[in-house]
């Protein structure tokens, strides 16, 4: 299966997701901050393995970086709590929480602990750090925006995203790349509302789940394995469809919550950020299709490092996802309707 089935790591990543809804559904900071705690600290069982060097060091920086974080978070309330009784500082709170909150997810610019913890772990504790660990400090975020600080964190963040990733031959560390680009987008549809927020971030981890359930079967890491990816063409004309979809080209469900996005910036007339998001869109796609180049242009021997071969039934489920992935945009026409 995607993870190996384990009553420990079962009982960790049940934890991770209930750290998660106390967090989110706490009626105080200090709550909200418990939750986190529980949730960093249910995460990095999760991702260290006695048996691997990388994933044990990544969970060591993981776990200094976001108690770097939580210090941060944690000072923050406190001072709110004595001070704001006696005179208005809001402005600077708004900053330094939402700060925090940023360092917790992987924004720029306290991006970098995100793409060297990501290259230490598997492809499916990268998922989790790409999806699920972003749903907190979001959701946190959207209590207690400084909106001006967030309009340029966001354009950082596509930016950064997009130009980060040119030059990586790491698959994982080219996907973190694009984690961050996509949270500038993510910024953007929480300023404008939590509904839109939840459509994005509902089809881009749908997007990235069959993107890393397909890389861990064909246990690829590097775009140089891409070379001897010498496999049925469908496949590799499946990886295409889906990059494409998560760079947001117009016939696939990538595109949808984009162009809403962007829809929403033109009509509130800002026309700098919705440049600078769709400039840095082309860049990520530019990766992304070099990835797809990779493996349809070259060819050499046959693939020899299968874990496991794939059957009718991973097929079919890959297929499924993919015409979703595929037809997303016409069902999601009816929302217009």
């Amino acid at each position: 299966m995607f993870f190996n089935i384990n009553s420990n790591k079962m009982f960790f990543f049940f934890i991770l997701i209930m750290s998660t809804l106390i967090s989110i559904s706490s009626n105080s900071w200090l709550g909200c901050w418990i939750g986190l705690e529980i949730n960093l600290l249910s995460f990095i069982p999760l991702i260290s393995n006695s048996n691997n060097l990388m994933s044990s060091e990544a969970a060591l920086k993981y776990f200094l970086t976001q108690t770097i974080a939580s210090i941060n978070f944690l000072f923050t309330i406190l001072l709110k709590l004595i001070f704001l009784k006696n005179f208005e500082m809001d402005n600077l709170f708004s900053i330094l929480i939402n700060s925090s909150l940023l360092m917790k997810m992987g924004s720029a610019p306290f991006h970098f602990w995100f793409p060297i913890i990501i290259e230490g772990l598997s492809w499916l504790n990268c998922f989790i750090l790409m999806s699920w660990q972003k749903i907190t400090p979001m959701i946190l975020l959207s209590y207690y925006m400084n909106k001006n600080l967030l309009f340029f964190i966001m354009m950082l963040n596509t930016i950064i995203g997009s130009i980060g990733g040119i030059n990586q031959v790491s698959l994982r560390k080219l996907m973190s790349f694009s984690s961050i680009n996509n949270l500038g987008w993510m910024l953007a549809s929480i300023l404008i509302s939590e509904t839109l927020f939840m459509i994005y971030f509902i089809i881009y981890t749908f997007l990235i789940s069959i993107i890393c359930f397909f890389f861990y079967i064909l246990n690829i890491y590097f775009i140089n394995q891409l070379f001897i990816f010498n496999m049925n063409f469908l496949l590799k004309f499946i990886m295409f469809l889906n990059f494409i979809s998560l760079g947001g080209l117009p016939p696939f469900l990538g595109f949808f919550p984009k162009w809403i996005i962007i829809n929403f910036l033109i009509f509130k007339k800002f026309y700098i950020i919705s440049f600078i998001f769709i400039l840095t869109s082309l860049i990520t796609l530019f990766y992304y299709i070099r990835i797809i180049y990779s493996s349809i242009m070259f060819n050499y021997l046959k693939l020899k490092w299968f874990k496991i071969f794939i059957k009718n039934n991973y097929f079919m489920f890959i297929l499924l996802f993919n015409l979703i992935s595929l037809m997303g945009m016409i069902f999601s026409t009816f929302f217009f309707i």
